[in-house]
């Protein structure tokens, strides 16, 4: 990934990629669920990929926390990487997957709210200030490196106070995705509604009071996922069996991408093409990916959770390559319920039982898929 040190966005250094050093191949060119020709859509596949926001090493913002660091550079890489990916979630929230910027173009208002959401200042959702100040409750000093684990968490915090966005942040442990669990985290109003029909036996005027009482926003169908799922694919590198099923989520219309890296170095990867995965804001690159950690995808509704469950059952059936994470209906017996350690509003019993599941410490790991 290439250094950008000033402290502000452009795209029109994108341009430096060569991107007539992009291969010609006839293999197919997937990017984060969009399948290209690399013979005859260079263009479609260079508009996407500038669609994509690129955050990266800046310098001379204001002090985090006010005597900190002024600059992210040698520590915030796997920072940069989670904003990435986050913003791609932002994207397909409030523009949809196939909005593409346009250079010369007045940018929409939309586009614009994003950006702010990451500006390197204090008040904005996600800046390098938020990520850094909250990751000191994961045990991380400011200024230190973080896993992509500990950046999800992260993540999953800060969301909570983008009520424009309303997304769930959620990060599924035990390499376990637990249907039931999401779909009450996404909908809300489901426990209200039980609740109140537990209460009053049952609705009134074809309502039930509790779930009348709640506000339009609380009883809004779906609210959008952010699902980030911890693997561990390997140990020094990938295990090569999973090379398949890696290829294969990124030829999912929900992947957000793939965060890996080492201390002072992560990047962020948005498909492949052939044994070269993309790299974002780069071209392709045969690179060591080594373990994987979370795997990240975005639902918009709830149709398209339900897609997703679909797609990864279909995955799990297929020859050729080993499934990375488990896709259940209910909670297995197993697993320790979050909702049943009565967490304080710190979320600090989870933030715990998370950390014990955390394997962020080997040297390299991988967040999302």
């Amino acid at each position: 990934m290439a250094v950008c040190l000033a402290a502000t966005l452009t795209y029109d250094t994108l341009r430096f990629g060569e991107f007539e050093d992009f291969p010609e191949t006839s293999e197919p060119v997937w990017i984060l669920g969009k399948n290209y020709n690399a013979l005859t859509e260079k263009e479609d596949i260079l508009s996407d990929i500038t669609s994509r926001l690129w955050f990266t090493y800046r310098k001379n913002f204001p002090p985090i926390g006010g005597t900190g660091p002024t600059s992210d550079t040698g520590w915030g890489c796997m920072l940069r990487c989670g904003q990435m990916i986050l913003g791609e979630a932002l994207l397909c929230r409030h523009l949809g997957r196939d909005w593409r910027w346009a250079q010369g173009q007045k940018p929409r208002e939309e586009y614009i709210s994003i950006l702010n959401a990451f500006i390197d200042k204090k008040d904005s959702y996600y800046s390098i200030h938020q990520i850094a100040q909250m990751g000191v409750g994961e045990g991380k000093p400011i200024g230190q490196w973080y896993g992509p684990n500990t950046v999800a968490q992260v993540l999953k915090k800060l969301a909570v106070f983008d009520t424009w966005s309303r997304l769930v942040v959620h990060v599924a442990m035990d390499n376990t995705v637990v249907i039931e669990e999401i779909k009450r985290l996404c909908m809300p109003w489901l426990d209200a509604a039980e609740s109140a029909e537990a209460a009053v036996g049952g609705g009134v005027n074809g309502c039930l009071e509790g779930a009348c009482a709640l506000s339009e926003e609380e009883t809004a169908l779906w609210r959008p996922l952010v699902l980030l799922i911890p693997l561990r694919l390997g140990l020094s590198d990938i295990n090569e069996a999973y090379i398949e099923t890696l290829k294969q989520c990124f030829m999912l219309p929900q992947s957000l991408g793939v965060i890996g890296g080492k201390p002072n170095s992560a990047h962020y990867f948005i498909g492949y093409v052939g044994t070269c995965f993309l790299h974002s804001f780069s071209f392709p690159l045969q690179l060591s990916i080594g373990t994987l950690t979370p795997a990240g995808f975005f639902c918009r509704t709830e149709d398209e959770f339900d897609d997703w469950c679909m797609r990864i059952r279909r995955l799990s059936c297929k020859r050729g390559g080993l499934p990375m994470f488990e896709l259940v209906d209910s909670q297995p017996s197993h697993m320790v319920s979050v909702d049943a350690l009565n967490l304080t509003p710190d979320f600090s019993d989870s933030d715990r039982l998370e950390r014990f599941f955390d394997s962020e410490d080997e040297e390299f790991e991988i967040l999302s898929l």
